[in-house]
This record gives structure tokens, C-alpha cells and sequence, in this order.
């Protein structure tokens, strides 16, 4: 039975914050995107995860993209990816440099990957280090799917990367696309978040619903957002599918205060700006 998303559920999604916690101790979290065309995607993610509450947010970015990333914000620390794209020197040379204390990592958003061997080389070491994984946009292809069955990782896919990823398009019909969604998580041990007016997201086993229905957020970054979002909560409940669910609620929520604010003239970075006011209500201390 599909559950409707609401603060009651997603509240016990979200764990409280010890009162005498130290820096770290609320989130380490590695973003990797960016490249020549896209380099504001793994920035909004960035900022994203630690508005959500992430303590330190380790940029991954191409050297290209690093004096833009750097100069947006203070709050980041930047790691240049030795390669314009993806390629396995730069993965084997990024494995080296990030810490080994990483609680979760998001790869994908407006990444160039050249060699998607290099993206499964990544993903494993990440894996076998215990991280908790999120991918999304570029790399959401089939080849991922061996390496992460089984692994608890979450999968963030528009209905377009959906079909590129599963073979099977989703349709508009929320039934349906449920099914699907279910399907696919089942069949291949992920959590996947679709992406949509409403967003769906299923492990499986446990599907949850989330009706959003907002006309201002077809615009192109908010699910960059939504990933810095995923990567950060899970790095403090490593329950995929409670994780995910939590963040495209909080993601939704930071969406419709900001078309509240502007109307259908919302940007991403709008919804950085609503992600501390959507937390709120699930702010806890201990």
C-alpha cells in the first residue's frame, strides 16, 4: 500500500541533532558533478547539503569548474577532479584524495563521464567503503545496475533516466508509474526516487507518495537540489528509503515556499534559501 508523504511520517525520517555533537559528527557528505557546460549543478547540491544540516560538503568539481565553485561559496571545500570528464585516472586519483570517514557521497549532477568504467570503479571503492550512495542524472546508466544491487543504494531518476536506466517508460498515470517504480526497486535491490509532479519512491518493498504538484519547479536545477538534499540526510539515517522520502518532502516543501514568495518565477537557488524553513518543523535536539 503507497503512503502520502506528511510531516508526522517524515519526522520520524529525519534524526535529531546531539546537543554536544562535534564538526563531522552531523553529516560528511561528497558531492561529484560538474563539468564544462554544467558547472551550477554540484554547487546547488553542495549548498544544498548543508542547508539540510550536513556539517563538512566536499565539492568534487573539474579543475575547469573549481575557481566558480570555490568563489560562490566559502562554505564548500573543493576537490578538483584531475580530468575535464570522469575518466578512470581522475576516479582512481579522487579515491585517494577524500576522506575514508565519509558517511555519504551524490555523483552525477552535470557530469561528464567519458568512460563509464571509471563511474563503476568509483561507485565500488565508495561501496566498499561503507558510504552510502546516491546517483543521479549522468549517472544513471545500466551498466550501474550490477554494481549496486543489493547495496542500498538510492537512484533519483526523472522519467526520461528512468527509461534509460530500466528500459521502461514510466507513464503519467500515478498507479501505474507506482507499480513500475516498485517493479524496478524490487527487481534490482535500490530505492529509487522518481522524480515528478507527484515523486515516487519505493524500495520496493515500502513505497511512499509525495504530491507536489508545483508548476515553478520544472525549472532546471531543482533536482540538484533534491540530490544535495538526499546525500545529506543520508548521511545520518542510512535507511535508504526513509532517507529519500524525507528529502523529496523537504525538497517539495522548500519548493512551495518559494513559489509562495515568487510565483512561477522561482530559480534553484530559491530553494536553497527555503531549505532551513521546510526543516523546521523536524528540528530536534538531544
Amino acid at each position: 500500500m503507497n503512503k502520502v508523504l506528511q510531516n508526522a511520517i517524515v519526522k520520524t525520517f529525519i534524526p535529531s541533532r546531539k546537543s554536544l555533537s562535534r564538526k563531522g559528527d552531523n553529516g560528511k557528505v561528497l558531492v561529484l558533478g560538474g563539468s564544462y557546460l554544467y558547472h551550477g549543478a554540484p554547487i546547488l547540491s553542495s549548498l544544498a547539503a548543508l542547508r539540510t544540516g550536513a556539517d563538512l560538503v566536499y565539492a568534487c568539481v573539474p579543475k575547469l569548474n573549481v575557481t566558480a565553485t570555490r568563489s560562490c561559496s566559502p562554505n564548500l571545500i573543493v576537490i578538483p577532479l584531475v580530468d575535464a570528464k570522469l575518466t578512470r585516472g581522475a576516479a582512481r586519483k579522487l579515491v585517494g584524495i577524500v576522506p575514508n570517514d565519509l558517511d555519504s557521497a551524490t555523483i552525477g549532477m552535470g557530469l561528464a563521464i567519458q568512460d563509464r568504467e571509471a563511474l563503476r570503479m568509483l561507485v565500488k571503492d565508495l561501496l566498499d567503503r561503507t558510504v552510502m550512495l546516491s546517483l543521479d542524472a549522468s549517472a544513471l546508466v545500466p551498466e550501474i545496475l550490477p554494481e549496486i544491487r543489493g547495496k542500498k543504494v538510492t537512484v533519483t531518476p526523472h522519467t526520461g533516466e528512468f527509461k534509460r536506466l530500466f528500459g521502461e517508460m514510466p507513464q503519467d498515470n500515478i498507479k501505474q508509474r507506482s507499480s513500475l517504480v516498485q517493479k524496478h526497486a524490487r527487481e534490482n535491490e535500490v530505492t529509487i526516487l522518481l522524480k515528478g509532479p507527484t515523486d515516487i519512491i519505493s524500495d520496493g518493498v515500502k513505497t511512499f507518495l509525495n504530491p507536489k504538484n508545483l508548476a515553478s519547479m520544472t525549472v532546471g536545477g531543482t533536482g540538484d537540489v533534491l540530490s544535495g538534499i538526499v546525500a545529506a540526510i543520508l548521511s545520518k539515517n542510512r535507511k535508504p528509503v526513509e532517507a529519500a522520502s524525507a528529502a523529496a518532502f523537504v525538497n517539495g516543501r522548500a519548493g512551495a515556499l518559494a513559489q509562495k514568495k515568487n510565483g512561477l518565477h522561482v530559480v534553484a537557488t530559491d530553494l536553497l534559501d527555503f531549505i532551513p524553513a521546510a526543516m523546521k518543523p523536524f528540528d530536534r535536539i538531544r
